[in-house]
């Protein structure tokens, strides 16, 4: 951090969360709105799962060089192109429907664009934290992020519902792109050092994707929570997207219960992370992840067996409640097990994973929803769910990371028990 920035850190801080703020504002509407009008349209649990593949898969292959690009150029200067590009995005598509162009490839080609520019944005704004803030500060800050992310999940699809139920889907455009020029003119104002080059470092990014792969696989704790990741992300959100084409089929297609359905599902992961910080804090890690897992299963079943609509929206907050549960305690887990020259390749795969499995995964329940019913997929997800979690327990990596966490002992790269954390930190010491 160089001097001027150092010495105004408050101010600079103050002025990208503003303008991180009103820019995610503006692309969390779209998101719900543009989700929203697919669905009421075409009412096609094809055309939801090509949305969410349009939405999320070209970020996740982005990302793999998202991080990599803001190691070597300004960051500054990549955040504010990226939302740019996806700012401009938006307003083409705006104009084609305003003149009539409402085809669907064009509708998931815009939201493909932007979720390019997301996969550079994200990495970028993450990184830049530490360049604004002094370390002692940074976790304040982050906290504070994440409670505006919150707080947005919660007021997004509010405004969402408003402006698509009463004007339509085009204003919603407009708003995203006026809140993306606020945020930009307001980072322009943050003077963000641009960082040295990697120490000569020519080896390439496709190295320490391969290393990192290798460290997965050889560790037991590792593999089993990244490939538990994936499976929660395959069973249980793969299937949540289909859920408001369970609503408009039916309980009616109305916007308000869209709405109401994201806000219940936002209101219980704000909950949810309100318990993890005070309540659940010092808990097992390992047995919130389990707990949170057959939880996910089981309110799954529910949503698919709900009587009626108000049913339905709680079983989504029990969702939306446990989401803070398995993530918070999965990230933790690994912060714990992972050394910190590798913590960085290993979180690349499971944003990979986040990124990928949730269209592959609508991919296949979207297309089936037009077959068997939403009902019976949810149902099916559910029981599959649970199933695989019993599995996940019982596998020797399972038991010994729960007999591991139970005696607060470290994890060692295949599992087994390593010393306890006192000795370790006075090795560390030493």
């Amino acid at each position: 951090m160089t001097d001027v920035v150092a010495t105004r850190w408050k101010r600079n801080v103050a002025l990208f969360l503003t303008g991180q703020t009103v820019s995610l504002f503006g692309s969390m509407i779209v998101q719900y709105a543009v989700m929203w009008y697919v669905t009421l349209e075409t009412r096609s649990g094809l055309a939801v799962a090509l949305y969410a593949i349009a939405a999320f898969a070209p970020q996740g292959v982005i990302s793999l060089f998202g991080g990599v690009v803001a190691d070597r150029m300004n960051r500054k200067v990549l955040v504010m192109v990226s939302d740019a590009s996806i700012a401009a995005a938006t307003l083409v598509l705006a104009f084609l429907m305003l003149g009539g162009l409402t085809d669907l490839w064009i509708i998931l080609l815009a939201v493909a664009v932007r979720s390019v520019g997301a996969g550079f944005q994200q990495p970028a704004v993450q990184a830049m934290i530490p360049q604004l803030a002094p370390e002692d500060q940074l976790m304040r800050i982050n906290g504070v992020f994440q409670t505006i992310s919150s707080a947005m999940a919660l007021l997004a699809p509010a405004t969402a519902g408003v402006v698509f139920g009463i004007w339509g889907i085009v204003p919603v455009f407009f708003i995203d792109v006026v809140t993306a020029v606020i945020g930009i003119a307001l980072l322009a104002l943050v003077p963000v050092p641009t960082l040295a080059a990697i120490a000569e470092k020519k080896t390439g990014y496709f190295e320490d994707l391969v290393e990192g792969m290798r460290y997965i696989s050889s560790h037991a704790i590792v593999r089993w929570v990244l490939v538990l990741f994936g499976i929660i992300f395959l069973l249980t959100v793969a299937p949540s997207f289909i859920t408001p084409l369970m609503i408009a089929r039916r309980f009616g297609a109305e916007v308000w219960m869209l709405t109401v359905l994201e806000l219940a599902f936002s209101v219980g992961m704000l909950l949810g992370g309100v318990l993890v910080a005070t309540v659940l804090a010092k808990r097992s890690r390992v047995g919130l992840i389990v707990v949170s897992s057959f939880g996910f299963g089981v309110f799954t079943a529910g949503l698919g067996v709900s009587p009626n609509l108000w049913v339905f929206y709680a079983f989504m907050f029990l969702v939306g409640l446990f989401v803070p549960l398995f993530s918070a305690s999965s990230m933790t887990l690994l912060q714990e097990t992972v050394p910190l020259d590798k913590q960085g390749r290993v979180f690349s795969y499971f944003g990979i994973i986040m990124a990928v499995a949730t269209p592959i995964g609508t991919a296949v329940f979207g297309p089936l929803a037009d077959v068997v019913g939403v009902e019976l997929l949810l149902v099916i997800a559910g029981v599959v769910t649970v199933g695989v979690i019993v599995v996940a327990v019982l596998v020797p990596s399972g038991r010994e990371a729960m007999r591991a966490v139970a005696n607060h002992r470290p994890l060692g790269p295949d599992g087994e028990e390593t010393a306890p954390a006192a000795e370790t930190d006075a090795d560390v010491r030493a």
